[in-house]
């Protein structure tokens, strides 16, 4: 299995790179995992509509570039499906069963992704309704496919 992760921005903190590097490391067990950043748009802190569309077009440009037509796409979206992580577990088993082997994640920057990233989805996918650092959304997202795997194998890691 491949599991690719498409982000926007470069990850800079120290903390966040040594614990995305421990969960890549373990899941390195269970598949491949491929980190891939895209360039964030530099943008002022007050938009307008059209000025955040185009932050997002931009950054939806880059990041289709980096998605293969056979990836199974999830994007993390605020307004996604929330799940357990049992769920996820189940989705992700369900999917390699179906064929699905190269499972590509994707996090938008600091306004969200395009509705062109969204129309290629093939589902979306949201930790909460709580807004997170996207940075810190890589994190959790890599923690949450270990704890997905550990759960499928029937191992005590979830508990």
């Amino acid at each position: 299995m491949k599991i690719k992760l498409i982000a926007v921005g470069k990850l800079k903190e120290k903390y966040l790179k040594q614990g995305i590097d421990e969960y890549t490391k373990r899941l390195s067990a269970f598949a491949t995992v491929e980190h891939i950043e895209v360039a964030d748009e530099k943008a002022p802190e007050q938009m307008s509509e059209t000025e955040i569309k185009q932050v997002q077009e931009k950054e939806g440009e880059r990041i289709l570039q980096k998605i293969h037509k056979d990836d199974y796409v999830t994007a993390l979206a605020i307004d996604g499906k929330q799940w357990s992580s049992e769920r996820l577990a189940k989705e992700i088993d369900q999917l390699t069963t179906h064929g699905k082997s190269k499972l590509t994640f994707v996090i938008g920057g600091s306004v969200g992704l395009s509705d062109s990233v969204m129309k290629r989805a093939d589902q979306s996918l949201s930790f909460s309704a709580m807004t997170f650092p996207h940075q810190l959304m890589r994190l959790i997202l890599l923690e949450q496919i270990y704890r997905a795997f550990k759960i499928n194998r029937g191992e005590p890691y979830h508990k």
